[in-house]
């Protein structure tokens, strides 16, 4: 099914980056988090998803069609991101042919950000922190960077097939997740990813703009959010729901 997905790289991307993946999961946390750190850093398209699996949709940025599922890029480092909500019965295929690719580009290592979906998020003023990887020895450098390591639970979705290519083809790939609203954009929580990013690769993306507009943030992607739901409410989604407690142990 991987080639019916083709990654059409619109300039030379070097061998040895860094991946990060922000695609829409619950709360949206990856993908706000992505879009800042596109903006912070100014990053270009190098990279955008062909495929026969999505919808007919393009994105208009002054009047020029952009695809909806783009890969942004600045010396070391590539972020991957998608404006659309990708269909459940297209994800397995999208994610394996990303994957796929990172791994030809010998990546060194991938992160995805996303959230983890908590039922009482309005009565948390600082979601918390956690984390999953591909090996051991990155369990042991999150611990190092103060992030706690999922011990037991479902991971449904995009960090699910990330985490579990990346396995596969051995790549060093790190979930970073934050306690978020299910289905309400959060960035309150994509800050949070940021930070634990931050201190993961040693970067210094700047989060306070996100936070002070968080509701600005929020009603810009309401139906973003609504057409996510839908599909991860095909996925199974609410199957991380199924062991309470695991997280935070």
């Amino acid at each position: 099914m991987s080639g019916r997905v083709k990654i059409v790289e619109r300039m030379e991307i070097p061998d040895g980056l860094r991946a990060i993946f922000g695609l829409p999961d619950v709360g949206l946390v990856g993908t706000i988090a992505a879009s800042h750190i596109i903006s912070k850093m100014k990053l270009t398209e190098v990279a955008y998803v062909k495929s026969e699996l999505l919808p007919p949709i393009i994105m208009l940025e002054e009047g020029l069609p952009k695809a909806p599922i783009r890969i942004f890029g600045y010396e070391k480092l590539i972020v991957l991101t998608s404006e659309i909500a990708i269909p459940s019965s297209s994800i397995y295929s999208i994610i394996e042919a990303l994957t796929d690719w990172i791994w030809k580009k010998k990546v060194q290592e991938a992160f995805t950000l996303g959230g983890l979906p908590v039922p009482n998020r309005y009565e948390i003023e600082k979601p918390k922190i956690f984390g999953a990887a591909s090996n051991k020895n990155l369990l042991e450098r999150l611990k190092e960077k103060d992030i706690q390591p999922i011990k037991r639970g479902f991971l449904v979705g995009p960090q699910a097939l990330i985490l579990s290519f990346c396995a596969e083809h051995g790549i060093p790939a790190i979930a970073l997740l934050a306690e978020c609203f299910h289905n309400y954009p959060d960035p309150e929580a994509s800050s949070i990813v940021i930070q634990a990013l931050n201190r993961m690769i040693d970067m210094d993306i700047d989060v306070s703009e996100l936070i002070e507009k968080g509701e600005e943030v929020r009603l810009a992607m309401r139906d973003m959010m609504r057409r996510t739901q839908a599909e991860l409410s095909r996925m199974r989604k609410s199957h991380e729901y199924d062991i309470p407690g695991y997280y935070i142990k």
